[in-house]
C-alpha cells in the first residue's frame, strides 16, 4: 500500500517496491516520494535492477525519512514545482553510497557523513549511480531564518565535519540527535526534533556566512568554463589567473561542497553529455567527443561517464540523440 501524506505529527509510514511487479515500481515509487516529500519524478535505466525502501515520520518541527534507492534519478522539475507549490527545505544526509545533488547551477557530491540542503521552491535533481541510503530531513523554510538570497546560495553545497568551522562540532551532534529522535520514546521526540531543527538552522547560517564573495566564485567558474576544452588546465593555472594562492583556491571550492578537479570534471562531463545529445552526434566517435572536452583517455571518460550518469556514453547517445 502506498503511503499517504504526512499531515499529522507522530504519523509514520513505511513503503517498499519489493512486492510490486517490475512494470509497476517506477510509478509507485514516484507517488510514494511525492506523497512523503514534495511532487517529484523518478527515472531509472531499463534493464538495471533496482528497488526502493522508504520510512518516514513527521514530528512537530521536522519530518525525518530514510530512503534507500538506486540506481536512478529523482527529479523536482519545473513542471513538478508548478503542480505542487510546497516550499519546504530538504536536507539530504548521506548514510551509505553516493549521490549527486544538483540545484542552482551547483553540484554537491555526497558521500557518507556529508549533507546538503535543497529547496523545494526551485527545480533540483538527485542522481544516484547505484543503490544508496540516506536520511532526508524536511522542515519549513521559515525555521532556517535565512533570506531568500541566502537560501539560494546555500543549496547544493556540501556540509561535512572535516573542516575547522562550526560544522566540525555540529555535524556529529546532529547525526547522533537524529538517530536518538528515531529511537526515543514519544514523550521526548518532539523536543529532540526541535533541537535538531535548530542545529540545522545553525549549520545553514554557518555555511552561507563562511563562503567567499559570490563575485569571486563567479569570476573563477566563468573563466574555467571557457577553458574546459584545455586538457592541460590545472588548479595552479586557475589560481595564478586570479592572483590567489593555490590553497585559497582549494578552500573556495571546498566551501562550495566540491574540489577544483571534481568541479571541472563535472562541467566537462555535462558538456560532453550535451554534445552527445545533439542531432549530428551519431557520426562522432566517443573518443573525439571526450578529447574535445579535455579527456585524454577515452576509457577513463567512458568509465567516469557511466559512474556519474548510470549509463555509458554510447547508451546515452542512443537514448537522447536529437532530443
Amino acid at each position: 500500500m502506498l503511503p499517504t501524506s504526512l499531515t499529522t505529527p507522530g504519523q509514520g509510514v513505511s513503503f517498499s517496491t519489493r512486492g510490486l511487479a517490475p512494470r509497476d515500481r517506477v510509478a509507485a515509487w514516484e507517488r510514494a516520494l511525492s506523497q512523503v516529500f514534495v511532487g517529484l519524478e523518478v527515472a531509472v535505466e531499463n534493464g538495471r535492477p533496482w528497488a526502493g525502501e522508504l520510512t518516514a515520520e513527521r514530528l512537530a518541527a521536522l519530518q525525518i525519512a530514510t530512503e534507500e534507492f538506486g540506481p536512478g534519478t529523482i527529479l523536482r522539475s519545473a513542471r513538478s514545482v508548478a503542480a505542487d507549490q510546497s516550499t519546504p527545505i530538504l536536507v539530504r544526509l548521506q548514510l551509505d553510497g553516493t549521490a549527486l545533488l544538483l540545484q542552482d547551477g551547483r553540484t554537491a557530491e555526497l558521500r557518507p557523513g556529508r549533507l546538503a540542503f535543497h529547496d523545494a521552491r526551485r527545480p533540483y535533481r538527485i542522481v544516484l549511480p547505484r543503490r544508496q541510503r540516506a536520511r532526508v530531513l524536511m522542515l519549513p523554510r521559515a525555521l532556517l531564518r535565512l533570506e531568500e538570497g541566502q537560501l539560494s546560495a546555500l543549496t547544493a553545497t556540501v556540509v561535512d565535519d572535516t573542516g575547522e568551522g562550526a560544522a566540525a562540532l555540529l555535524m556529529p551532534l546532529l547525526r547522533g540527535l537524529v538517530d536518538e529522535v528515531i529511537r526515543a520514546d514519544t514523550t521526548r521526540r518532539d523536543d529532540l526534533a526541535r533541537i535538531a531543527a535548530e542545529l540545522l538552522a545553525t549549520l545553514a547560517l554557518e555555511q552561507v556566512s563562511s563562503r567567499p564573495a559570490p563575485a569571486l566564485w563567479e569570476r573563477i567558474t566563468a573563466s574555467v568554463q571557457v577553458r574546459l576544452q584545455d586538457p592541460g588546465l590545472t588548479p595552479q593555472d586557475i589560481a595564478d589567473q586570479h592572483s590567489i594562492s593555490l590553497r585559497y583556491l582549494h578552500r573556495i571550492f571546498q566551501l562550495q561542497g566540491t574540489t577544483v578537479n571534481a568541479w571541472v570534471r563535472t562541467r566537462r562531463l555535462e558538456a560532453a553529455r550535451e554534445e552527445l545529445a545533439q542531432a549530428g552526434a551519431a557520426h562522432r566517435s566517443i573518443a573525439a567527443v571526450a578529447a574535445r572536452w579535455g579527456f585524454t583517455n577515452p576509457s577513463h571518460f567512458s568509465r567516469t561517464f557511466r559512474e556519474t550518469y548510470g549509463m555509458s556514453p554510447v547508451q546515452w547517445r542512443g537514448a537522447h540523440v536529437g532530443s
